[in-house]
């Protein structure tokens, strides 16, 4: 296999964003694309936000900062990511609309191109099927926010060859990330676990057992998490919560992984957490404000 010098990221929101500033702070060629130019423009916005503030904490010096961005390129067509080394797809938990990106992009790949996919929950067996190689299609799973945060889950499909594997390990070593290997079942590792207990904190909030601040206070100094699940899950997003929770619970067919009809509620009702302002807390205003 070739080496990896190129990067497309498909998906400019918070994931897509920090996955494309790791790797051009690694020193990879990056090109981002979304569906539109706003959404590239707001994704590169989100990284010029998170390098000022890096820079400001004296962790990277603003050399550093321009170098980085510099790497990182709008990419506006979707074919423009075919000639890259690596194609990462960060789009939103949504099996449909993953498989069609891929669709859409497998006319303009060149042969050596592997395909990835920053899915938190869903079939990388399936997601490579509907290619022309899963042989060189593979998860990598960065963890929110992905600057911050150390680990890459990676996740083979049943027909991911090794030297994929092993070019994907590398790969996300070369970003400074630690691995985990994960085997392709619903949710994998991280989200098998975090998840549903993020559901049952729901759970415990839709039976009266505690309210938003009691159970968030009691997780935090009962069990020192540095955050509550409920304010987890909002700066998760609850959509994404809840797909999780669907992926769980219609791929393992266990009762314990049914997701909580309050987590359901809000979803319909648009409160999703932190990106649209409200969520289990509101954050409209200066302090969060638990919304029961």
């Amino acid at each position: 296999m070739g080496e990896i010098r190129s990067v497309g990221i498909i998906g400019a929101g918070q994931m897509g964003a920090g996955i494309a500033q790791v790797c051009a702070a690694a020193g990879y060629d990056v090109l981002l694309h979304d569906v539109s130019a706003d959404r590239i423009e707001s994704g590169l916005g989100v990284i010029r936000d998170t390098l000022a503030k890096t820079v400001a904490r004296g962790q990277i010096d603003q050399a550093a900062a321009d170098g980085t961005i510099a790497k990182v390129k709008a990419a506006p067509e979707l074919q423009s990511i075919g000639q890259c080394d690596l194609a990462i797809e960060a789009a939103t938990e949504d099996e449909v609309v993953k498989k069609a990106i891929f669709k859409a992009l497998q006319p303009h790949l060149k042969a050596e191109t592997i395909l990835a996919s920053n899915t938190s929950s869903i079939s990388i067996t399936r997601m490579a099927s509907t290619t022309d190689r899963p042989e060189r299609f593979i998860g990598l799973h960065f963890m929110n926010p992905v600057p911050r945060m150390k680990l890459v889950e990676i996740i083979r499909g049943i027909a991911t060859a090794p030297a994929t594997y092993e070019q994907a390990v590398q790969f996300a070593r070369s970003l400074g990330k630690t691995t985990a290997n994960a085997e392709d079942f619903p949710a994998f590792i991280v989200n098998r676990i975090l998840a549903p207990m993020i559901n049952e904190a729901i759970y415990t909030l839709y039976e009266g057992v505690g309210t938003v601040d009691s159970i968030d206070t009691a997780m935090k100094l009962g069990a020192n998490h540095p955050m509550g699940p409920l304010e987890l899950g909002d700066f998760i997003g609850l959509d994404t919560v809840l797909a999780i929770m669907n992926v769980l619970y219609d791929g393992l067919a266990d009762s314990k992984y049914r997701p909580c009809p309050l987590l359901t509620k809000y979803v319909e009702a648009g409160w999703l957490g932190r990106k649209v302002g409200r969520g289990f807390y509101d954050y409209r205003g200066p302090t969060p404000i638990p919304t029961r």
